[in-house]
């Protein structure tokens, strides 16, 4: 995997900006289970994904990766509009982290 991909991951995380967010965009590398100073073993992931700047990154365990979807433009941070059990509309912040 090389270039920037919108990748969404099975669970939330909790970002620098005190948010919650269940995707991270930006320019992907692939490391090796010796990145975090540790040695796994057989029954945990043995890559991950760090996704962003080397000043703002985000590192995801491989087998945390939902989606990941090639995608050099920025994806929108638009509010989504989203409808509630009851019908009614409303807008829903971006859950799109964006490590640049």
């Amino acid at each position: 995997m090389k270039g920037k991909y919108l990748i969404t991951t099975d669970g939330w995380f909790l970002a620098p900006d005190g948010q919650e967010y269940r995707a991270v965009w930006g320019e992907v590398e692939i490391l090796e289970d010796n990145v975090l100073g540790l040695k796994t073993n057989r029954n945990s992931t043995n890559w991950y994904a760090k996704v962003g700047s080397q000043q703002t990154h985000v590192i995801v365990a491989g087998c945390q990766i939902h989606y990941a979807v090639k995608s050099e433009k920025k994806p929108s941070a638009e509010k989504s509009k989203m409808t509630n059990g009851e019908g009614k509309n409303y807008l829903h912040p971006s859950k799109i982290f964006f490590a640049e």
